[in-house]
């Protein structure tokens, strides 16, 4: 198979971003809430200090086959610039064809030309693939934890 098309998603995107995210959330494990997600995918795709979404497609159909999402943030220990890969997730049927690495080599390709200097993620433990492609890429697991407090009901 060619390589898949790459683009940084816009707005005109939400269509073909939101049906793969449902299937994010619901292969994560986590409760998927339209109300407050599709709203908040529309903020990112609006504000570009924010963040970004990369869109997959395959070359030959045009369909949607992946996405990235990356936000930005700042960090001391990082000299500045840092960003989080907050969702990479590849169509199941696409899986296995080198949609995921493109995506993450794009990912991390953008975020060095905007001056990022780190780039954090979050992976189950059980998901050996993915961990696979990650340690590949030289990410490492760092001896803190990650650790969240809701500041609101969304």
């Amino acid at each position: 198979m060619p390589p898949f098309d790459i683009i940084q998603a816009g707005v005109d995107n939400e269509p073909e971003i939101v049906p793969l995210m449902a299937s994010f959330n619901h292969d994560e494990g986590i409760t998927w809430k339209p109300d407050t997600m599709i709203p908040a995918l529309r903020q990112l795709l609006n504000e570009p200090a924010t963040g970004l979404v990369l869109l997959a497609r395959d070359p030959l159909s045009g369909s949607a086959a992946g996405y990235g999402i990356v936000t930005f943030g700042f960090d001391i220990e990082y000299s500045g610039r840092d960003a989080f890969i907050t969702e990479l997730f590849v169509e199941s049927s696409y899986r296995g064809r080198g949609a995921g690495r493109q995506l993450l080599d794009a990912l991390l390709s953008t975020l060095r030309a905007r001056g990022i200097n780190a780039v954090h993620l979050m992976v189950r433990p059980e998901n050996t693939p993915a961990r696979a492609l990650y340690e590949s890429l030289e990410f490492r697991v760092v001896p803190r934890q990650l650790m969240t407090k809701r500041l609101n009901s969304s």
